[in-house]
């Protein structure tokens, strides 16, 4: 799974630590971040590797670790950072934690950056991704964007296009995170 960087990364693992730091926390959910760095530490595989090695399933990466991978299936969270608001997405620059944004970076390159993350991250499921947005009216939105799930879904989960063997992408959108993979 993957999530825009709109939390801290805990990038030092200290020897007094018995597990990888929960960073991505949203409510009563919490996950870390993949390892930061080329070396494996507390069991997780290095960041190269994190979504290949069964040691990083319930990790979340970020852009830069997700980007150049691709999935039979992928998770993604919209952080703050990118929201639907009454007739139009809002990026919000102040909901980033990414170390790349500077004051001297514009609003408009925040813009572009913000959204091409979320691009890169929604394009790596092969069959289909799950979204979760942090933001209600966001996730409103993105249920509206999408056809009812046939079946047990209900207004629980939508989902539009690939369902075994026929094509097109594969969309659901969750109530809650947990619903994008459990550690």
């Amino acid at each position: 799974m993957s999530a825009g960087y709109c939390w801290k990364w805990t990038t030092e693992v200290t020897p007094d630590m018995t597990a990888l730091p929960t960073d991505v926390v949203i409510g009563d959910w919490a996950r870390p971040w993949n390892v930061f760095g080329e070396r494996s530490v507390l069991g997780a595989p290095p960041a190269p590797l994190w979504a290949t090695d069964p040691a990083g399933f319930g990790q979340v990466s970020c852009v830069y670790t997700a980007q150049g991978f691709e999935y039979d299936w992928s998770g993604v969270i919209i952080g703050p950072d990118l929201v639907w608001r009454t007739d139009r997405w809002v990026v919000d620059r102040t909901a980033s934690k990414d170390p790349i944004f500077t004051k001297a970076t514009p609003d408009s390159g925040i813009d572009r950056l913000i959204r091409n993350t979320y691009k890169v991250l929604l394009t790596r499921g092969m069959v289909g991704t799950i979204i979760y947005s942090t933001d209600p009216e966001t996730r409103e939105k993105l249920r509206a964007l999408v056809s009812p799930a046939s079946g047990g879904g209900g207004a629980r989960r939508r989902v539009v296009g690939r369902r075994r063997n026929r094509p097109g992408p594969h969309i659901e959108i969750p109530c809650s995170p947990r619903s994008l993979g459990q550690a």
